[in-house]
Formats: structure tokens, sequence, C-alpha cells
């Protein structure tokens, strides 16, 4: 592992953020970790990376001046992506992603393969209107009544719920099939699925409650 904590990481990708984004990101993760150019979105938002991870094909030359050369972790392969080289070189009890939405849909698709693809790795995307994670094992996401809930899976997966409008126990799910998107919270939701398959998608307003409910989970994928 090059990033090994014990802290929440803020990792930054190259897309656009504002500030406010980046200072609600912050606040519950101090820790900050740079994909290749998102070093330097995250300089010309006056943050330093403990470190920047990739193939170093965007950043800066400027940008690996100004940070320590022991900060750079140059991965010379072409067949992953800079999110994919980090999420397995970092360690850490919670990941939040911001960066990595809005710019590019093909950029922002690869990205949902990772998190499915390295289900260990809790990880939560932030983007300007929504947020997205890996649905663990089971957790209890403490939302407000009518607040929009999609489920979208990225491959065969079954759960149960308890709290939607529309609860998916019984149901099978998959990306070429039945999918669970615009559902609504009745309140608190309790989602158990069978899989490291279905993405949550929710307004980015409720980013606070949903990492400290992921920091509470006890379940995680192998």
């Amino acid at each position: 592992m090059i990033v090994n904590t014990e802290e929440t990481v803020t990792l930054i990708g190259g897309a656009t953020f504002d500030q406010d984004m980046a200072r609600r990101a912050l606040a519950l993760a101090p820790y900050v970790v740079a994909a290749d150019g998102g070093a330097d979105a995250a300089l010309a938002h006056g943050l330093r990376p403990e470190a920047v991870i990739g193939d170093f094909d965007s950043i800066s030359e400027a940008s690996c001046a100004a940070l320590p050369e022991a900060s750079l972790h140059r991965i010379d392969e072409q067949d992953s992506t800079d999110f994919d080289k980090c999420l397995r070189n970092v360690s850490a009890p919670l990941v939040i992603g911001i960066g990595f939405s809005g710019d590019r849909l093909d950029h922002q698709l690869a990205c949902y393969n990772t998190l499915v693809r390295h289900p260990a790795q809790r990880c939560l995307l932030l983007g300007r209107e929504e947020l997205v994670f890996l649905a663990p094992p089971g957790c209890l996401l403490p939302l407000e009544a009518g607040t929009t809930v999609s489920l979208f899976p990225m491959g065969a997966v079954e759960g149960v719920s308890d709290g939607l409008e529309w609860e998916i126990g019984g149901l099978n799910f998959a990306p070429d099939g039945r999918v669970g998107t615009s559902n609504r919270a009745r309140g608190p939701v309790q989602l158990s699925v069978t899989a490291p398959k279905m993405l949550v998608i929710l307004p980015e307003h409720t980013l606070e409650p949903v990492v400290e409910a992921l920091r509470r989970t006890t379940a995680h994928w192998p």
C-alpha cells in the first residue's frame, strides 16, 4: 500500500469541483490524496496532497515541482484508470472522492466500474448533485422522508429493504434487466444486498449523515 491510514481520505480527481465541495469533503476526510492530474486541482484549491498516485500523463510539471518527490507515486501501466490505481493502493476506513463526476461520462462510468471491482475499499464519490457508493452487505441510511433513493445494479444482485416507498425484497436486479432508480425514502432506510454489485445514488445534501452511517457500518465485502 502506498497510503495506509486510519483517517478518512479525500481523494481528488481532475474533474471540476468547487470550493464548497472541497470544504465539505475535507471536514469529514482531512487526509488528502490526488489521482494524477487531480494534484493540479488540489493545488489550485490550496490543498497539498500527502500522496499523488497515477501514470502521470496529466499532472503538470509545475505540480510535480511543487510537491515533495517522496509524495509522487508513478505507476507505469495503462490497463487501469488512475482512480483504480488509487483505490488499490490506499488503505483507509473510507475514501471520499471529489473531482471524479460530471466532466466526462466515460470517465464517470469507469469510476463506477472501479467501485465494483474494489468492493473491499469503501468509497463514496461526491458530485455536484449526487453522491454514489457501492452498497455494503448491510447498512442503515438516516434519510428524511421524501429523499430520492436510486439503486443501480452493476451485475446480478438481490436485496431487501425497509423504509423505501417501493421495497426491493423478492426482486432480481441486473444492468440489462430490472433497475431501482427514482425510489423514495419514507424515513431511515435499512438496506441489505446479496453481492457487491449495487450502486446507491443519493442527493448530495445527504453527504454528512451518509458518511457517518458508512463509518458505523461494520459489514464489509471481502
